[in-house]
């Protein structure tokens, strides 16, 4: 797999469909800016969460085209998509036959009946669902407050309860008391059905050309009574593996996406047994480094990647939150509730952990908005990025340098805390910004690192800090060279590729 950049959007984040972003990327001003490209799920047929609720993996005529895919491709662009392990929406074909044929559905066992899965485990309670002893459940790992159940009326009346980790809402008709359902429901990773249909959707996300799939909430997939139930060992590794046989059968290189403080270790697990990781330390690092003017904790973890062979995607912002959680036991408390303070003073909104108070998982925000609006320090976070090992992963709004967008957090209800960082732009927009010597310079720093054959996941690197506010990355492979000297007080940095054409420079006085 190729180390190089990596554009992540929304079908419809640039202009408004997919072949809208496939007409940008074959543009002059991005061509050669990006070596891959991550789809969000919306790309797919779905209806929550904007697009991580998955009612099948075939493609959202709305969004996209045929064709779009092999313009992309043509454009030397690996594809990376969303595989979502652990559910699938209610008005899946699944779901949908469960509530049509209720015990005689071939699909009764492919979601986990909550009655079924504690029975001789607790008590029956006069709602029909099955409180688990306490032995059982005090160290489970819920999502939510309250039990993960969403009761499903069969055709006979019978209320059942299904397992649901995440989001669930049910309306009832007043006239005929009929109901419908939104949401994500745990599949059965026990049932043969479900590896079938995992059979199935990799086989579909061969066929659109992908060559890294993102498992998004695989961690919850495994559910033992008595266990924690997230990321359960060994069962959740062994999930793991059996989906990796799959995929390298289908030359899909997989890449597991976990939220987990740094000092549990699973990022180096993850590495030990071979697997890709997200590098979700980096956007708080970058963060600290810049605002406090110290390089020391950035520097130990590129050392650490480098030495550990651990092998990540990075980023600045995503379609998530700016991750704190994660830089637990890497970087000190004091300064990692800093970082809070100081992006919420910038317009961020705060997201509880799983409704507990004071237990930040993240602080939704623009990323320039984060750095304070300021240019340099943008641009500077660029280049500290595309010199840090793993794979570059750039957020389009960070690109164009895009803001908190409050108003569309306020309008977007219980989860409007992540509109703040997922506004759609217009082709004049695109245009617009295009102009602005921000964009216009992170699209030169994109193309030097694309076209620099010293980076790489095997080349050599080195990273250190000749002073207390100075950092300095050299990167050697197939005998070329490129060095970033930046000084973190002044925002300044100076860059020097060896290109085939000649020795780039890329200098913010």
């Amino acid at each position: 797999m190729n180390s190089a950049a990596m554009l992540n959007a929304y079908p419809d984040s640039l202009g408004g469909t997919l072949s809208d972003i496939a007409s940008l990327l074959e543009q002059k001003e991005l061509r050669g800016a990006f070596g891959s490209f991550y789809i969000l799920p919306s790309v797919f047929t779905t209806d929550l969460d904007r697009g991580f609720s998955v009612i099948s993996y075939d493609l959202d005529r709305r969004l996209t085209a045929p064709g779009d895919l092999d313009r992309l491709r043509a454009l030397g662009l690996d594809l990376k998509l969303d595989f979502i392990l652990n559910h699938l929406s209610v008005q899946s074909p699944q779901f949908r036959d469960l509530l049509e044929k209720g015990e005689q559905s071939p699909c009764r066992d492919f979601f986990i009946n909550w009655n079924d899965f504690w029975a001789g485990r607790g008590q029956m309670t006069e709602g029909g669902w099955i409180q688990p002893d306490d032995m059982y459940i005090r160290d489970m790992f819920f999502r939510k407050p309250g039990l993960p159940i969403l009761m499903v009326q069969f055709p006979d009346g019978r209320e059942v309860p299904y397992w649901n980790t995440f989001y669930q809402e049910v309306k009832t008709d007043p006239a005929t008391g009929e109901r419908s359902y939104l949401g994500q429901m745990d599949v059965n990773v026990r049932s043969p059905l479900v590896w079938r249909y995992y059979e199935e959707v990799l086989d579909k996300l061969a066929g659109y050309g992908a060559a890294i799939v993102r498992l998004d909430a695989f961690g919850y997939a495994s559910k033992i009574p008595g266990r924690r139930n997230f990321m359960n060992e060994p069962e959740t590794w062994e999930i793991l593996e059996r989906i990796r046989g799959l995929a390298e059968k289908r030359g899909l290189t997989l890449l597991p996406e976990i939220h987990a403080a740094y000092g549990e270790g699973s990022f180096r697990t993850l590495a030990e047994k071979g697997f890709m990781t997200y590098d979700f330390f980096l956007p708080g690092l970058l963060i600290d480094a810049i605002e406090n003017h110290d390089p020391r904790y950035l520097v130990r973890w590129a050392r650490e990647q480098r030495e550990g062979g651990i092998r990540c995607v990075s980023m600045l912002g995503c379609h998530d939150g700016i991750p704190m959680l994660d830089l637990k036991g890497l970087v000190p408390d004091d300064r990692i509730q800093g970082l809070i303070d100081l992006i919420v003073s910038r317009g961020g909104l705060i997201k509880n952990l799983h409704g507990k108070k004071n237990m930040y998982y993240q602080v939704n925000a623009a990323y320039f908005s984060a750095l304070g609006c300021d240019e340099r320090k943008l641009l500077l976070a660029r280049a500290l990025q595309l010199f840090m090992p793993g794979k570059p992963q750039v957020w389009y709004l960070d690109l164009f340098a895009g803001k908190n967008d409050l108003e569309a957090a306020a309008r977007g209800g219980d989860a409007g805390h992540k509109e703040i960082n997922r506004t759609n732009l217009t082709k004049e927009d695109i245009q617009s910004r295009l102009r602005l010597p921000v964009v216009q310079d992170q699209l030169k720093l994109l193309k030097i690192r694309s076209a620099c054959e010293a980076f790489g996941f095997d080349a050599q690197m080195t990273a250190d800090a000749p002073g207390p506010d100075r950092i300095r990355f050299v990167w050697e492979n197939r005998g070329r060279k490129a060095s970033l000297e930046a000084d973190l007080t002044a925002y300044a940095f100076r860059l020097e590729a060896e290109l085939p054409e000649g020795t780039a420079v890329f200098a913010q006085d």
